[in-house]
């Protein structure tokens, strides 16, 4: 059995991590080379808790979920609720209030008529649904041959197998896939008139091949943090509206309030026809999410064939413990300032990450809405990155060449100082090396 290395940072780990790390298989990790993991005891606001009693201030709210920070009453006493009445009971010919809530408020809250809803667990296998949607959509209005996809170059949507197909093939983690995985079109991003034009151009020689273009608005997030504006989107937008093509808009990072709107793509003033949905839906508590269409996309499904309805159900979708965790956090947004203190958060992330801009090796400093990030030309010792934040007494997972910070909506200015403080003191040992 192999056991991990050791942890400078672990004293002495408790029982069951010493007993059940050899087993557990951890996501992103080479098991051989990588320290055992910090054994977290609890979770409150913004801070987590180590076994031994140490606290760290999350930089990443727990890939990017924990919006209203860690172990909120309100979302606990909800779920704790539900959990009284019903875990959880089947979407197949049964319904329940959490869910039906929870559609309806989506269905208000996003821009346009996207107004269906379809539950599943994550956000990876949202994006599945939602290509699985587009191509039936075609088929189910006598488009056969529309069976692949548009996206990105930065792209990421997931891991499963369809979504490892409109990744950027060149980013790393889905090389080794190459053959098993169907082909997609990776372009560049309309950023300027030159790829417009080319992309325009390439969408009208494949139009009758393609059912969609996929992207994440404003934010490529795993992919490298990297940015574009809205006027990039209305081009999305407008160039799928040319070439009849559905523009799938992955919102699973960028929604609720991450880029300093509650959706990204409402600085851009576009609807897609459909949009996924995760991450922050539930606060962070819960595994939940959602893919939402359109009238015109839903209608297409509708028949007197049963052949046109969208053979699609995962088992838990919809669970009731999470709908209620998902909507106790839409309560959050509507009485809390989230969106103020996501500006607030903005604000401070320029302020005091400008500085690493001078610093040898660094190629950019950039923020939008609550993100941060210092890019780099490279990061040596990815494990000793790490523990140097640890030891700062902050909890930021770099990864490729950048150091960002994705902060819980709640945080507070001086919380968040020492998070970019560290950032920047850190980023300045590595130039120093």
């Amino acid at each position: 059995m192999s056991i991990p290395p050791a942890n400078p940072l672990i004293n002495d780990p408790p029982e069951w991590l010493a007993k059940g790390a050899p087993h557990l298989w951890l996501p992103y990790t080479q098991m051989q080379t990588t320290p055992m993991a910090l054994p977290i005891a609890k979770t409150d606001g913004v801070r987590l808790t180590l076994a031994d009693g140490r606290e760290l201030i999350d930089g990443i709210s727990s890939w990017w979920t924990a919006a209203h920070g860690y172990n909120h009453p309100h979302i606990r006493a909800a779920v704790t609720d539900q959990l009284e009445k019903m875990p959880h009971v089947m979407l197949g010919g049964l319904a329940h209030e959490p869910a039906c809530r929870l559609a309806t408020r989506l269905s208000e809250k996003l821009p346009g008529d996207l107004g269906h809803v379809f539950f599943s667990e994550s956000g990876s296998v949202s994006v599945e649904i939602a290509m699985k949607i587009a191509v039936q959509y075609g088929i189910n209005n006598g488009k056969k041959g529309r069976t692949r996809f548009v996206s990105f170059k930065g792209g990421y949507h997931g891991d499963t197998l369809a979504t490892m197909s409109v990744c950027d093939p060149d980013e790393g983690m889905h090389t080794l896939f190459k053959g098993a995985i169907a082909e997609q079109f990776i372009c560049e991003l309309p950023t300027d008139e030159e790829k417009t034009a080319a992309l325009d151009a390439f969408l009208g020689e494949h139009a009758q091949e393609v059912a969609a273009v996929v992207t994440e608005p404003l934010v490529q997030g795993a992919g490298g943090m990297r940015f574009h504006s809205p006027e990039t989107l209305k081009t999305l937008r407008a160039l799928c509206d040319k070439h009849d093509m559905l523009l799938i808009l992955d919102e699973i990072f960028t929604g609720f309030g991450r880029t300093g709107s509650m959706f990204a793509c409402e600085q851009a003033g576009i609807v897609p026809d459909i949009v996924t949905l995760s991450k922050a839906l539930t606060g962070g508590t819960m595994a939940l999410a959602a893919t939402i269409a359109t009238a015109r996309v839903f209608e297409a499904f509708l028949g007197e064939e049963a052949g046109k309805a969208l053979m699609h159900g995962p088992t838990y979708t919809g669970n009731p413990l999470a709908c209620a965790a998902a909507n106790a956090s839409l309560d959050l947004f509507e009485r809390e300032p989230r969106l103020d203190q996501a500006a607030a958060i903005s604000a401070q992330l320029k302020r005091e990450l400008e500085p690493a801009r001078e610093l040898p090796g660094v190629k950019d400093v950039r923020v939008m809405g609550a993100i941060g990030v210092i890019e780099l030309d490279a990061i040596g010792d990815m494990n000793a990155i790490k523990r140097r934040f640890v030891e700062e007494g902050v909890w930021i997972r770099p990864f490729g060449n950048i150091v960002y910070t994705t902060p819980p909506l709640v945080i507070g200015p001086q919380d968040l100082a020492r998070l970019t403080g560290a950032m920047v003191k850190i980023t300045a040992e590595m130039a120093g090396n």
